[in-house]
């Protein structure tokens, strides 16, 4: 009990001292899935110790990751954790282990009148992006989260997902009926996606499931898409209070489970071109804090030595995997712009939400 006394007197102390700052405009909030700091490390051994934009972190914290019913977590509670800061059992999204629903940070600046946002590489069904909208005990269920997306107030959805619609719907002809009468622009393309007015709520189903592994600078390209509508509509007279805006490298998962390195490098610099989006939009809009973090690590990546003998000028590295599976660890979580100050320590992923939410309000 005293234990339990001490965090909750600690967390309060922490979120006065966040209320007593300016308040946050604008959250981007960037999920590299499966993104441990071996892969970060990774990269700037790839990028020749030249600083890449994790190095130009402004702040930097460290997140647990274990769930309500397992201390090695899955996508969906971790996600449900940074998405509502409850823990929950694996599997299980946007609600806690007795059923009941809790109210994500989307939901939350929702009901502020804020704008909010969701891009992914995978499709927008899947377990990280489905926590910020979905309520529902089951991740596999995706028609029916297919719908809860629909029913929810999202403004801006980019990424793959087209099958599961028409697998709650029927067929495409209902899946963009649906669509349409949700008060959604339906798009079908990155190329359609880029003459989109303004003024519309958007959902762009890119591919049918996963937009792919490899895909370049899709995830920078729909990010400052995002960006762009979603400051339209926060400037606008339905919300003139900033926006939310999740943003998943959602593959970098799937090559830590693949334990391929070569290919996570790939993903890991498509999402590091979405971070830097990101970082460029808080630069010039001071009141944006940029928030990059992991809901898990992938694969247990080491890096380690490629000779015993150390009387050598250069062992070389090589890239070793410990399970085809999720890990136990810590995650990074590194912060820039407004606020990037004030979220320090080690955390759970659930303070980490805690903390935004009360930046938010």
């Amino acid at each position: 009990m005293r234990r339990i006394t001490t965090f909750a007197v600690a967390m309060l102390l922490g979120i006065g001292t966040l209320l007593a700052h300016e308040p946050v405009k604008n959250i981007i909030f960037l999920i590299g899935d499966g993104m441990g700091l071996s892969s970060v490390s990774m990269m700037q051994l790839v990028n020749k110790y030249e600083p890449t934009i994790f190095d130009k972190a402004e702040n930097i914290a460290l997140q647990k990751t274990y769930s309500a019913d397992n201390r090695v977590t899955d996508s969906a509670a971790s996600g449900t954790a940074l998405a509502s800061g409850v823990k929950t059992n694996n599997t299980m999204l946007g609600m806690r282990p007795d059923l009941s629903h809790a109210e994500s940070i989307m939901e939350l600046a929702q009901s502020r009148g804020m704008a909010t946002g969701v891009v992914v590489t995978t499709y927008l069904q899947h377990a990280t992006p489905a926590a910020f909208y979905a309520h529902i005990d089951s991740r596999h269920k995706l028609a029916e989260i297919s719908e809860q997306l629909l029913a929810s107030k999202i403004d801006v959805a980019i990424g793959g997902g087209m099958a599961y619609f028409e697998e709650r719907y029927g067929n495409k002809e209902e899946a963009q009926k649906a669509i349409t009468e949700a008060g959604f622009e339906y798009i079908a393309s990155m190329e359609e996606l880029k003459n989109v007015d303004k003024g519309t709520r958007t959902l762009a189903l890119v591919s049918d499931k996963e937009v792919g592994a490899n895909s370049g600078s899709y995830l920078a390209e729909a990010t400052t898409k995002a960006l762009s509508l979603l400051e339209s509509k926060s400037k606008g007279k339905r919300s003139k209070r900033g926006f939310v805006l999740m943003v998943e490298g959602s593959l970098i998962d799937s090559m830590g489970h693949a334990n391929d390195a070569t290919a996570q490098q790939k993903e890991m610099e498509s999402f590091m071109q979405a971070v830097e989006v990101a970082v460029e939009y808080a630069r010039k809009h001071p009141d944006t804090l940029v928030v990059v973090t992991a809901d898990h690590e992938t694969g247990g990546l080491a890096l380690i030595s490629a000779n015993a003998d150390f009387n050598l000028s250069e062992q070389g590295v090589e890239f070793k995997w410990s399970t085809g599976g999720h890990s136990a660890e810590m995650v990074p979580i590194y912060l820039y712009g407004a606020g990037a100050e004030l979220i320090n320590g080690i955390m759970e992923n659930t303070e980490l939400n805690a903390k935004l939410k009360a930046l938010i309000k």
